[in-house]
Formats: C-alpha cells, structure tokens, sequence
C-alpha cells in the first residue's frame, strides 16, 4: 500500500466528517418534504449511490480507474442542471459532495501518476550513470545504438539527394540535358556523393572527437532532460500535497460539529474548487522542459490566483457552482490527464534508455547466425548426448538406490532390531566352538601325558576345562618345554606337533576373542554407523534441492539481500535529500525538494514492507508518517532518519 492511498484515504474520511453529519440529519425531513416532486426524490437517491461508489471505504478499489469517475460524472448529469432555488439544500448539498468525491479520487490518480513517473525516471537516470561509469559501458552503448544513428544518417543523406534530384529534374538549378535512366542514375549517384561529401565536412567537428566522447555527449544530454523532468514531476507532486485538499480547520471540527457554518461549508467548497485548478494547471505545465522548478511553481500559483472560475457563482440561467466544477473535472479527465500521459511518455521515449530491441539486438543477431551452427554440433553428436543422458539417467537412479533408500532401509532396520541388518565381523558361534575344540584338545592331551597310567578323573577334567576358558594351558605349556629339550625325540613321538597345534588352536580362540569385542562394539554403535552411510547421500540430495530451488527462481536470501540494499539506498538518498535541502524561513522543505523525499519514501516503505515484520512493520509506519510531515521541519526530519538507523538495524541490516 502506498502513502497516497493513506493520503486519500485521509481526506476523503474528512470530506465525509465534514458533510455527512448534516446529509444525515437532514434527509428524512428533506425526502418527507419533498411530496410534489418526485423527480428530485429519484434525484437524491440516484447521487446517494453515485457517491456510495466513489467512497474509498466502500469500494473495492482506493484508487478509481479515469472512466469509472467520468462514468460517475457522466450518470450524475451536472452539467445539465442549474442553479435554481426552488432545488432542496440537500439536493445541493449531495451534488457538491458528489463533486468532492471525485475531486478526491481525481487527486489520487494524478499523485499516483506523478509518483510512478518519479520512480520510472529515477530507474532511467541511474541506468544512464551506469553508462556513464565506465568506457566499456559507452562503448556498449554506442554499438547499441550504432544501427540506428546508421539509418538517420542515411536518411538525411536520400532526402538531401531527392530534394536536389527533384530540383535538377524540374529545371530550378539547371535544365537536364539527357533523359536515358543510366544518365538519370549516373546523376542521382553523383549527388549521393556530393551529399555524404557535404554531410562529412559538415560533421568534422565529430570526426575529430573519439565516438566515446560523443556518446558520452548524448548520454549526459539525455540524463539533463530526464533530470529535468524528475525535478518539475517532483516540484508538481509536493505543490499538489501541500497545497491541494488541504482543510485548515481544527481536529475538533471534523469530529465534534455536527451543523457547519456557512464560512465553514464555503472554505471546503472554495478547497475542492482550487484544487480542481491546481490539477488542471499542474498537468498542463508540468512536462514543459523549458521551465524550471522554480518558474513553473510561479507559473502554477500564478494561473491558481488569476482563475477566474474561483470566484465566480453560478446565477439563474447559469450552470451551478458544483456543475461547473464537474464539468471541468470530466475535461481534466479527457483531455489534460491523458495528454500529461502522452507528453511524459514522448519525452521518456526519447531520452530514456533504449528499447530492449537495441539493446539486445547484438546478441539476438549472434544468435540467429550462430543457430545453424548449434543444430549442426546437435546433430552430429545426437548419439552422444543421448548416451551422456541415458547415463545420467542411470547414475541418478542408481545413486537414489544405492545411496539413499538402502541406507534408509538399514537404519529402519535397526531401529526396529532386525536381523539382517546387524553388523557383525564374525558369525555367532565360531567363538563357542573354537573354544570348546581347545577344550577337548587340552583335556586330550593332558590324559595322553600324564603321569599315572589311570589318567585323570572327573574332577581334574573339570578344573582343566575352567582354566582353559582363562587362557591356562600349563600343562600343554610343560609338555612342550620338555619336548623342547629333546625336539627330535618329541617329533618322532608327535607331542611336540600336538602342543604347537593346541598353541595354534589358543592363538585363534584369543583371535576370536577380540574380533568379538570389536563386533560388541560395532553392534552398540550401529545405529550411528547406519546414519553415518546415509550422511553422502542426504548431503548431495540437499546440495541439489539447493541449487534447483535457486535456479527456479527461490531466491529468498538474494530477494532479502537486494531489497535490504533498496532500504540502504533510500535511506542515503533521503539523507542527502534533507541534509542539502534550502529550508524556507519556518525550516520546510521547497516543493520540489518535498516531493523528491515523498518518493524516496515510497521506495523505502515498499522495499521494507518485504523484510520487517509484521508489528514492526507497523511501527515503522509511524516512522515514515513522521518523515514525510512537512510541518515538522528539516531537524526533525534528520532525527528520523537517524532513530530509523538505529531502531531498525536488526532486520534491516543497517
């Protein structure tokens, strides 16, 4: 929502404080009266609905579209009525109130209109410093335009040829001696000559600067003009909030009174009427370049006091005051809003950054030369990319199976415990019969060699396996000290073979032992390491989503960023605005200076509309309504700007 939206919002709530209240308190009394004229009865219910339509808490729209308002205009009939007294004062009184409406909604399409002209050439403007910073950008520029200085200067020269062949032919410069058509060609190349030949010496001065320096010429003319323009719609647009509508009547009286005086009802309708002519005087000078701001503020004010339909009332066999009003409405409508509209656009098409048509056409001209080339490398590598397609394809899927689903599926599975998707180094019961082989290999052997021929009970037999599953293998171990001693005999005898054996099979028991540790460990972490495999995958995954969903155009970050460097911007430009500002005697600002500020804030408060909260964003409203008060003065207005840097900085990166 814009500041003049508020702004008409404004002025037709007081309108409506300042009329309505009597419209109410008078229409039962002025319908029950009206007993022997229907007419004005169907009459005061017909404006009754016209002005319902252009109440701005009403209609769907703030700002009416131009026909809706002449329509209204036109269905009210004012033009055909007069000032008779035999009309009832409500009728009266419903008529210019009719007026007032679309005086406001008038008001409204002629500041947006000014506003959006502001900020279109603030774009030009900055598009032609940009030219303007750098020899490359010139450069640029001037192939850019290239074609088209080709085509004037070509232009000029066959009218200047036509003109003099015309003059030969009709026998003003001399009479023609031979009629053939190689004659008659012969002739019209010569003064193709004679006329590049007298347009070169003509243009030596250009000749003589680099075509940077005239570009840059160009370039820095156009931005004058531009410059210009911004400056009266600028001085146009501070002259029409500042001095158009404005009720200089006390708060009190808008929402205390009830019954207006006289003065008080001819101060409102002497209002709409001034500002009905400031609009009209505002269109219709504000796209003459050669006025300054200065010059056409005097030349506003100046129109604005010599009007002589100010002061002038209506009689018997004239138009009424509202009727007049009315009708100078609808002319301002048809005639000087659409040609304001015209001019400015005139004006912006001749001095504004070229179309797109020019400053693309290099490219789009590489391109089209450069197509069949492209669908010849196409053609012949068709079989290629169809197979780095196809593969790409592949690897996708391959990489959403292998690296997505399948670790997804292993963690699910662990979660819910099962089976197959445990880790393990070793299957479960290699260690148990390893073990319990070591046991029947000692026991074995510890029978073999003992001592006694009985060998050993059952209690021995026990105790042996209880140290074995400790790691004890002391009677192996002295069999094979003792055989150690004699190692021929011990092999021959096969108990040195054995005791190796059963060291061996101890070696692997102790193998199995901490490869079982490592798996116990491994099963307590298995949900991490499931998490672990699944990492890559997610990673890449979201790099992708990533990527695509700034290439498609959700550029969240790079949209904040670059209206957070809108918000930098307008804050510096309306710092610059107030702090090189001339202040009147009573420390406001001029118009033209004014109505700069009023469209650096519109861009600020759209800008920061997108960033700031809610509730902040509601505060630095509050904010905004304080900058752009006039009254407020120069100092004041700074001690915004700097209560805005610093309250604000959080969201707006300041």
């Amino acid at each position: 929502m814009s500041f003049i939206i508020d702004h008409v919002h404004f002025v037709d709530s007081q309108i409506d404080q300042l009329q309505l209240p009597e419209l109410s308190a008078a229409s039962d009394s002025a319908l029950a009266s009206v007993t022997n004229a229907d007419s004005d009865r169907t009459r005061i219910i017909q404006l009754q609905l016209l002005i319902k339509s252009l109440s701005t808490a009403s209609a769907s729209r703030v700002l009416l579209k131009s026909a809706t308002i002449q329509n209204v205009l036109q269905q009210a009939r004012l033009v055909h009525s007069t000032a008779t007294a035999a009309a009832p004062e409500q009728l009266q009184e419903l008529e210019w109130l009719l007026v007032s409406k679309s005086t406001v909604q008038t008001y409204g399409l002629i500041l947006n209109a000014l506003l959006e002209q502001i900020i279109s050439l603030s774009r030009d403007i900055k598009y032609w410093d940009e030219v303007l910073s750098s020899y490359t950008r010139t450069g640029l520029y001037s192939v850019q335009v290239s074609p088209r200085c080709f085509w004037r200067w070509a232009t000029d020269i066959y009218l200047d040829t036509c003109q003099k062949f015309q003059a030969i032919q009709t026998g003003e410069v001399h009479p023609q001696t031979s009629s053939s058509i190689s004659d008659r060609w012969t002739q019209f190349y010569g003064l193709v000559k004679k006329s590049v030949r007298e347009r070169s010496l003509a243009n030596m001065q250009s000749k003589i600067t680099s075509p940077f320096a005239v570009s840059r010429t160009e370039v820095r003319r156009k931005q004058s003009h531009l410059k210009r323009l911004r400056e009266m719609s600028a001085s146009g647009l501070g002259v029409l909030l500042d001095e158009g509508l404005t009720f200089d009547m006390d708060d009190e009286v808008f929402t205390t009174s009830k019954n207006h005086t006289a003065e008080d009802k001819e101060e409102w309708r002497s209002v709409v009427s001034k500002s009905v002519v400031l609009m009209e005087t505002v269109l219709r000078n504000v796209t003459l370049l050669e006025l300054g701001a200065n010059e056409f503020e005097d030349t506003v004010f100046t129109s604005l006091d010599d009007d002589p339909e100010i002061v002038q009332h209506g009689s018997a066999e004239q138009p009424s005051e509202s009727a007049r009003l009315a009708s100078r409405l609808q002319h301002l409508l048809c005639n000087y809003l659409p040609r304001h509209v015209e001019n400015s656009r005139k004006i912006v098409k001749e001095h504004g950054r070229p179309s797109r048509i020019v400053r693309y056409w290099l490219p789009t001209v590489l391109l089209i030369f450069s197509s069949t080339t492209l669908l010849r490398i196409l053609f012949i590598r068709k079989a290629e990319i169809m197979t780095w397609v196809r593969d790409l394809v592949s690897t996708a899927k391959d990489f959403w199976y292998n690296w997505i689903l399948e670790p997804l599926k292993k963690v699910i599975g662990t979660i819910r415990h099962d089976e197959d998707s445990e880790v393990a180094l070793m299957s479960k019961r290699s260690l148990e019969g390893d073990r319990n082989s070591l046991e029947r290999m000692v026991v074995d052997f510890a029978q073999d060699t003992s001592s006694n021929n009985v060998g050993l009970n059952d209690e021995e037999i026990a105790d042996l396996r209880a140290k074995v599953k400790e790691g004890d293998l002391t009677p192996v171990l002295k069999a094979y000290e003792k055989d150690l001693r004699r190692p021929f005999i011990g092999t021959i005898r096969g108990e040195l073979i054995r005791a190796l054996l059963i060291q061996i099979q101890k070696t692997k028991v102790d193998v199995d032992i901490a490869v079982g540790g490592i798996d116990a460990l491994l099963k307590s972490q298995e949900l991490v390491f499931g998490f672990v495999g699944l990492t890559p995958g997610i990673l890449v995954c979201l790099g992708i989503s990533h990527w695509l969903r700034g290439f498609l155009g959700g550029r969240n970050d790079s949209t904040n960023f670059r209206k957070q460097g809108q918000v930098m911007e307008s804050l510096r430009n309306i710092h610059r605005i107030l702090s090189a500002s001339t202040p009147s005697a009573n420390g406001m600002l001029s118009y033209k200076e004014h109505g700069l500020l009023l469209c650096q804030v519109h861009v600020l408060r759209q800008a920061a509309q997108q960033v700031l909260p809610g509730q902040i964003n509601v505060e630095f409203l509050e904010e905004l309504n304080d900058l752009m008060d006039l009254r407020a003065g120069v100092e004041r207005q700074l001690r915004v700007v700097d209560r805005i840097r610093w309250a604000y900085s959080k969201w707006l990166r300041l």
